[in-house]
């Protein structure tokens, strides 16, 4: 039998980073959202943190976290995946995949904020921050 060529290295193997980062620093990934979106967020916190009992607006709390988690899972893969090309078959299949997955998470994370305590609900706010920095 003859022995099958070498397979060549994938590009993407072959390139350097283009960036080191910074000695002590983790890496993180953010994304783009609109103006907007941007001012909405700072509301809602600004609403949970200054409000005498934080609880009282895990409602928004909770959508706006969703609303955030669509935007960055639309530009992480939707966007991505149209930049490639995609045929439409596959871009609609996508988009209905992750209408369900959001459906799911959306149910999960509405349980999950709505039974918070002020503190907890406090905490996450200071984590969007930390994004947001």
């Amino acid at each position: 039998m003859p022995t099958s060529p070498k397979r060549a290295a994938p590009i993407a193997a072959e390139r350097a980073p283009r960036k080191a980062a910074e000695t002590g620093s983790k890496p993180f990934l953010r994304f783009h959202h609109s103006q907007e979106l941007r001012m909405k967020t700072i509301e809602v916190l600004e609403g949970v943190e200054n409000a005498e009992k934080a609880t009282a607006h895990s409602g928004r709390l909770t959508e706006l976290i969703l609303e955030l988690t669509d935007c960055g899972m639309d530009q992480y893969f939707l966007q991505s995946l149209k930049a490639t090309k995609a045929n439409f078959v596959v871009q609609q299949s996508a988009a209905l995949g992750m209408s369900g997955v959001q459906k799911v998470m959306g149910t999960v994370t509405r349980n999950i904020i709505g039974r918070m305590n002020d503190r907890q609900l406090l905490s996450v706010c200071g984590s969007i921050r930390k994004f947001m920095a």
